[in-house]
């Protein structure tokens, strides 16, 4: 089994074509397409089902694929570590973000690390913390900006908390509650809830804090999207449970930004696999300085 065979197998499952993983490796299609039947005959299972349209991976294709991402992102790494060595840094990093990434300091850094490393590719990978955590993990992601989950993260991560913060409500300002100094969780149960959905890294510490308290906890609408979020306050839908770390809702005059009298606290970190799995690129960029985590008083 060839490093070589392996990122051609890659290729054709990523493209879900014969002929385009073919130009991605820049070979003849006849050439992919016998490596990939040297290697099912190797591993004695078909890796694709292939018809005249479209080529799927089979259940022994996807049991194939971590091993086969592992593979090529240790050759990737090997490669980025001796030109790290030569002085001349390359190769790629892959980062993944979750919202509340452009209030870090994470996009002042890799400002400044393209200033140093400029043979490096940064590919910038949107998405939940639920979504990009498991990316980490399985090494399609070099590192991602998440919610830290309020049990704190796997010891088989690294981090560097960016942001600590605090969720506040969001109040339409021709409403009483606007004039309120802060809101507890109970005067919000009568009121229908807008926050985030179940797949943000932040609705754990909403359930957390509700059930502490006592207070069911059924939002009645749903968005991970605070800019979407504001505008469903404005338009009398309710009050919502948002970051007090996005600014946004602070500089719009038809809302209100209300604290709460209990604090729900979370922060938001870079994560990344602990261990020997660092790539150089990753390394550089954990290496490039030590921000001090950004505090926000709601």
């Amino acid at each position: 089994m060839e490093v070589r065979t392996l990122q051609s197998f890659l290729a054709v499952a990523e493209e879900k074509s014969f002929t385009r993983a073919a130009a991605r490796c820049h070979v003849a299609q006849p050439a992919i397409s016998q490596q990939i039947r040297a290697l099912e005959r190797e591993l004695g299972e078909a890796l694709f089902e292939r018809d005249s349209r479209t080529v799927r991976l089979t259940a022994a294709g996807e049991a194939l694929m971590p091993h086969a991402r592992a593979v090529s992102a240790a050759v990737a790494a090997a490669r980025a570590e001796f030109a790290a060595r030569s002085g001349l840094l390359t190769g790629h990093l892959s980062l993944g973000a979750a919202d509340g990434v452009d209030h870090s300091s994470l996009p002042a850094q890799l400002g400044a690390f393209h200033r140093l490393y400029p043979g490096v590719g940064v590919n910038l990978v949107d998405g939940t913390s639920a979504s990009l955590v498991p990316q980490v993990r399985q090494g399609s992601l070099d590192a991602a900006f998440v919610a830290v989950p309020p049990g704190g993260l796997d010891s088989d991560f690294g981090h560097r908390v960016l942001i600590r913060d605090e969720i506040v409500a969001i109040v339409a300002s021709d409403q009483p509650q606007a004039q309120q100094a802060a809101l507890s969780l109970a005067q919000l149960s009568g009121t229908p809830l807008i926050t985030y959905g179940p797949d943000s890294g932040l609705r754990p510490h909403l359930i957390a804090a509700f059930a502490d308290a006592g207070v069911p906890f059924r939002p009645a609408y749903a968005t991970n999207h605070v800019a979407l979020q504001v505008e469903l306050v404005a338009a009398g839908v309710g009050i919502a449970l948002a970051a007090g770390a996005d600014r946004s809702p602070a500089s719009d005059p038809r809302v209100t930004v209300v604290p709460l009298t209990l604090r729900i606290p979370y922060a938001k970190a870079l994560i990344w696999r602990a261990g020997p799995h660092t790539s150089a690129p990753l390394r550089a960029l954990l290496d490039l300085s030590h921000p001090t985590a950004q505090t926000t008083d709601a």
